[in-house]
């Protein structure tokens, strides 16, 4: 990315599909001064052309809001884009294999990172025992975060580097993955050893890539059990001094003034309650059924309410990650407390959050639209982890399995929901998370494409308290992205309201065909704030 430079002042858009409640059959836009002005038809936009700085002919081509990710740890992100990705490993030989070859590649780097393995889809599901990752690795430090990022697999070299462990987690001690506070400790060792130089390459890489696929926002969910300080603001002033997506920064730590130091719109992010299903640390009303416990609980309803009051006194979001149905119960009961103490009407006014909000009961969907809680959830976690052959089945059988994700509960409560990724826990892919979510494993949890999306555009505005951002209207920032794919459709669970929706006299704008199979639409040009951030090579 460049320096900020000014794009023209006033733009004209024209010949495509612009996707704007303002107008359902607008082919035209014009852009002035960072904010959308107008949206009509071809023939009115006629009486713009002399008048503007500059004219893009779309050739048919589909304007939306740019997408907001509203869950997001940039710098990780860019170390898996730039580093060693395991995802796609078929196999402990495979990663293996991909770890030596890394290694090899990779000389100059004090630690080895790398992302993404997931022993529970390979054969044998087992992780790489510590003696096998020295070997692969020549005895160098080395840090592999299972998908989830809730544990890791590390070499004896790292293990040494890092003076915090517990016993238990020595050479001498487990061979298996760590976790919890063990987890916490080499992580930052690991990542205490990248330069500023490789932090600052790895937060550009994440952040153009965003911007390719028609991300204009990001939330950064990061923490001092996530990141660092330093990460954390070097992050924030990348984005406010480059051209790229906008970048709302959460800090994840119980003392608020920190937060507000920091320049955070939040102490919330991966505030952790509990940990997460993969790593058997989400925390659970009854056990795993494939482990004898019930997970981690980091924070209980007193603590989670003494921080909503702290946060809610302060004037910033609290939020909290919870995935267990124990941890979201134990969040809606702290937020209640909280209610109590300081005013149901203010503790709604400042939107708090709940990050991934896997395992809900119908009293839990209950309170968080009682409380006006913001559900900040996933749903590639579905699409990677769900139906009755999937990692959910495997930790909680079937019928508890069923139960995770319920996007359309949540939507019928009239609980606000913003959509991300976790990024790198699941990669950006906005058309895919939408199609996730409309083609949710369960189907009584599906929402129509339409919901789908302004849960991915107009809710992540409306999760850090901008109503008037995320959609094409006069007057709202003019964050887009232009598209080239097929016939615009409405799909929704119900056929009734697709048919309702395509009807001429709904005024319901069109959206791509997700239809699993299709191919997802491919980003021409993004533009954040008025300013161009990317345009496709070739376009």
């Amino acid at each position: 990315m460049s320096a900020r430079t000014p794009d023209p002042t006033t733009v004209l858009l024209r010949r495509g599909e612009v996707h704007s409640p303002a107008d359902p059959f607008a082919t035209a836009m014009v852009v002035e001064r960072g904010q959308v002005a107008w949206v009509g038809s071809e023939g009115a936009a006629d009486a713009f052309a002399d008048g503007v700085d500059e004219v893009i002919d779309l050739d048919g081509a589909l304007v939306t809001p740019a997408f907001t990710d509203a869950h997001v740890h940039t710098t990780a992100t860019g170390l898996a884009l730039t580093g060693l990705d395991l995802s796609d490993a078929p196999s402990l030989d495979a990663a293996l294999a991909l770890v030596r070859d890394f290694t090899a590649a990779r000389p100059q780097d004090r630690v080895l990172l790398g992302h993404g393995w997931d022993a529970a889809r390979w054969p044998g599901g087992r992780p790489p025992t510590r003696a096998e990752l020295d070997e692969a690795t020549g005895g160098r430090p080395l840090y592999l975060s299972r998908i989830d990022v809730h544990s890791a697999v590390v070499t004896t070299a790292l293990l040494d580097m890092t003076p915090d462990l517990a016993p238990t987690a020595g050479p001498r001690g487990t061979d298996g993955p760590l976790t919890r506070d063990d987890h916490h400790a080499v992580r930052a060792a690991a990542f205490a050893a990248v330069t500023s130089e490789q932090r600052l390459e790895a937060q550009r890489a994440a952040l153009a890539h965003a911007a390719s696929l028609g991300i204009g926002s990001v939330h950064e969910c990061a923490g001092p059990q996530i990141s660092s300080e330093d990460d954390f603001t070097e992050l924030l002033r990348l984005a406010a001094e480059e051209s790229g997506p906008r970048v709302v920064g959460y800090w994840a730590e119980r003392d608020v003034r920190k937060a507000r130091e920091l320049g955070a719109a939040g102490a919330a992010g991966d505030l952790f309650v509990d940990g997460a299903l993969g790593s058997h640390t989400a925390c659970l009303h009854e056990p795993y059924t494939d482990a004898g416990h019930s997970g981690t609980a980091y924070l209980d309803a007193e603590a989670i309410a003494a921080h909503v009051v702290a946060c809610t006194e302060e004037g910033l979001q609290a939020g909290f990650h919870a995935i267990g149905d124990a941890a979201v119960t134990a969040v809606a009961e702290g937020v209640r407390a909280a209610a109590e103490k300081v005013g149901l009407a203010r503790v709604r006014a400042a939107r708090h959050r709940v990050e991934h909000a896997e395992m809900l009961t119908p009293d839990t969907v209950a309170a968080f639209a009682e409380l006006g809680l913001t559900a900040s959830v996933q749903p590639a976690f579905d699409a990677l982890w769900g139906g009755e052959e999937g990692m959910y089945a495997h930790r909680l059988g079937v019928a508890r399995a069923r139960t995770l994700n319920p996007f359309a509960a949540l939507l019928r409560a009239g609980v606000p929901l913003a959509f991300g990724s976790d990024s790198p826990v699941t990669p950006l892919d906005p058309w895919g998370t939408v199609r996730a979510a409309a083609f949710h494993r369960t189907p009584e949890h599906r929402v129509s494409v339409r919901a789908a999306f302004t849960a991915h555009t107009r809710g992540g505005w409306r999760a850090v308290g901008r109503d008037d951002a995320g959609i094409l209207v006069p007057g709202a920032p003019a964050d887009y992205a232009v598209w080239r794919t097929d016939e615009l459709v409405v799909q929704a669970p119900d056929d009734r309201v697709a048919r309702w929706s395509t009807d001429p006299r709904s005024g319901t704008p069109g959206l791509p065909d997700l239809t699993p199979g299709h191919d997802l639409p491919v980003c021409l040009r993004t533009v954040v704030g008025g300013r161009t951030v990317f345009v496709r090579p070739g376009e």
